[in-house]
């Protein structure tokens, strides 16, 4: 590991000392062995000047719920040393306690609540100091004799700390431990099974003094022939099989979730080996984890549904063994490893899925490299569970946001570039749902920039490029649970006795037939979804047809009967099936200016009277018809299916 420190930019802070640790904390940040996912915590101690005009020490420490990669200085809680250093005297104190106290020792209550580990930092008597979860140090200490061999690299200028419970009890633990310490005569501490603790009075040195310490212990791996994993090529899953194991996982979480593969080299690799089932079922990385991924992964050795029943009476048996009281929480699996297939994530949002892949994929790596010092050894079950189950964290789970109603659930839009498409991939994202966005217009893979959204540049009548969409969409999110078929085109206007042949079946294989394949595609799929449902959206052409556009109007009525057919067929299947009919909606790429001024002349409007030309007088967006698209999806309509519904201000030839 080397130092990213750049003399430059860290003089151009001008000895700024909570710059300085910005600065420091984000280089940290930067480095996944280190730390991952707001892991870590980082402080300086800063004389401040009070609205008294009396000079206090404060200890700025990263607060809780910010990542060290992106940290910045309202990410730094301002808390009195002195304070903290009194609590520190306490006999006892629960964490819960702690924090109300903390907090209450804070100098700005607009910051976020300061880090578990504020006290052990108070307790330090350095202006900086750094404190990450290193891979290489956890994974020497995972194993059988793991402090004899961190005794034999550091020697005696290391203070090693036997694992504790962070917060006040870690604390303490060291604050006994360090009691006549002369802190000059150690260049750091260990906690075993969770981390390293540098100091100093420069941020410099703090920081560097982390990176020598972890490049130590990387080292130290690999002159014991700690090699990492071989990798090896794997498949995907398969996407049907893959949303299988969505909608299991769903069940037994009790709420829709999202799945993806990590089918890289590496992963492949360590989901072959011989003995996985034993070895990844031994504990997480560092207790920490066990928040984001639970003890072990579900290892899918033979069936799903019997794999899952096993994990689910290994979860029960383990918290009724260990259970003194608390709330169970879910016992559905936050990863699994497939052989062949490398591991499966799940969660109920994008970055969750992200955040345990990143945590698996270190934890593998160093599970396969303990494993060649002697064994993997993760913590005694009773500390396991004690950090699952931490009060603080269940305090966590009773503030918890209500989630979005359609969070953890699948969308797929057609015609998803502009108009109607795209405002449905909007408000399908604002209630919570992650969404694929399907365009023929190539711009549609960068058209958004959230992660909730993937863009895929497909052409719906090509029924090969629609089964790829649908495959690529359940691998990225996990299966589809709703259907906006939206894609179309609106012909330039032509009497029948005009009519261009191409033109005729240009409309009919766009407007009808494309939306028939991608139900056919999609119905396997939508079948393990969760509350599935589909939006046609149709025209008010099917009611109220208008001279010059029968290519049109036909293939519109031709799609609605489609809609009606399917909620028929579907409905058996859970399946619900619904149409809209919007009439008017002129910021869609189908009204062009040239179509929307012939269409006002042929009435004899001008454009604005044409745009409000209904009977409440109002202009219809295409937000609007989303917004209702979006509303016919979730529980509102659970128990309606082929229904046809206009969106047109009303339309007098309709009505």
């Amino acid at each position: 590991m080397k130092s990213l420190w750049n003399e430059g930019e860290a003089s151009a802070l001008n000895n700024d000392l909570l710059k300085l640790r910005v600065y420091t904390s984000r280089l940290l940040g930067k480095e996944e062995d280190l730390v991952l996912h707001g892991g870590g915590n980082t402080s300086v101690k800063i004389k401040k000047t009070n609205i008294f005009g009396q000079e206090e020490d404060i200890l700025y420490v990263k607060g809780s719920g910010w990542d060290l990669a992106t940290i910045e200085e309202p990410g730094f809680a301002p808390v009195k040393l002195d304070a903290l250093l009194a609590l520190a005297e306490l006999d006892e104190l629960s964490d819960l306690e702690m924090v109300r106290n903390q907090r209450m020792a804070m100098i700005d209550p607009g910051a976020p609540n300061p880090s578990v580990e504020a006290i052990l930092h108070a307790l330090i008597p350095y202006t900086f100091v750094d404190h990450s979860h290193a891979d290489a140090v956890v994974t020497i200490s995972n194993t059988p004799n793991g402090r004899e061999r961190i005794e034999e690299l550091y020697g005696k200028n290391m203070l090693i700390v036997p694992y504790v419970m962070p917060g006040f009890i870690l604390a303490k633990e060291i604050y006994n431990m360090t009691r006549g310490l002369d802190w000059d005569t150690i260049d750091g501490m260990i906690l075993m099974n969770h981390g390293v603790f540098t100091f100093h009075a420069d941020a410099r040195e703090s920081y560097e003094r982390m990176i020598q310490i972890v490049s130590q212990a990387e080292d130290y791996l690999k002159s014991e022939g700690a090699q990492l994993i071989d990798e090896a090529a794997g498949t995907p899953a398969n996407a049907l099989q893959l949303a299988k194991l969505r909608r299991r996982i769903s069940e037994v979480w009790k709420k829709p979730v999202l799945a993806r593969n990590d089918h890289s080299p590496a992963t492949v690799a360590f989901s072959n080996l011989s003995n996985i089932g034993e070895i990844a079922n031994r504990g997480p990385l560092t207790p920490d984890h066990i928040i984001r991924t639970k003890r072990t992964p579900l290892i899918l050795q033979h069936e799903a549904d019997q794999d899952l029943s096993a994990f689910v009476a290994n979860y029960n048996q383990y918290f009724d063994t260990y259970n003194q009281g608390e709330t169970k929480l879910d016992q559905a699996p936050r990863w699994a490893v497939w052989p062949g297939h490398g591991a499966v994530s799940f969660g109920p949002a994008v970055k969750n899925l992200k955040i345990i892949e990143d945590v698996t994929r270190h934890t593998a790596k160093a599970i396969h490299q303990a494993e060649q010092l002697g064994g993997w050894k993760a913590l005694p079950l009773d500390d396991l569970f004690e950090m699952e189950y931490w009060s603080l964290e269940q305090a966590k789970l009773k503030r918890a946001k209500k989630p979005l109603p359609m969070q953890g659930k699948v969308a797929l839009v057609t015609g998803a570039a502009g108009g109607i498409g795209k405002a449905c991939v909007e408000s399908l994202v604002a209630e919570g749902a992650v969404v694929a966005a399907l365009d023929i217009n190539p711009a549609i893979v960068a058209a958004f920039d959230q992660n909730e959204v993937l863009g895929i540049q497909c052409d719906v009548t090509d029924m090969t490029q629609l089964e790829q969409a649908i495959h690529q969409t359940v691998s990225y999110f996990g299966g589809l649970d709703m259907l906006v078929t939206n894609a179309g085109i609106f012909p330039k206007s032509a009497t029948i006795a005009d009519m261009d042949g191409d033109l005729w079946q240009k409309s009919l294989d766009i407007n009808v037939t494309s939306h028939q394949r991608l139900l056919q595609l999609a119905v396997p799929f939508l079948e393990l979804g969760f509350e599935p449902a589909v939006v046609i959206i149709g025209s008010k052409n099917v009611p109220a047809p208008g001279p010059g556009a029968s290519a049109y109007s036909v293939a519109k009525a031709g799609l609605t009967q489609l809609g009606r057919i399917a909620a028929m067929e579907l409905g058996v299947k859970g399946i619900r099936v619904n149409i809209i009919h919007p009439n008017a909606v002129y910021d869609t790429a189908i009204w062009t200016d040239e179509i929307l001024a012939a269409r006002a002349k042929h009435y004899g409007l001008t454009i604005e009277q044409y745009k409000t030309n209904n009977v409440l007088r109002v202009e219809v967006t295409s937000r609007d018809v989303a917004d209702l698209a979006t509303l016919m999806l979730g529980p509102s309509f659970s128990k309606i299916t082929g229904a046809q519904i206009p969106i047109d201000g009303g339309n007098d030839r309709v009505i």
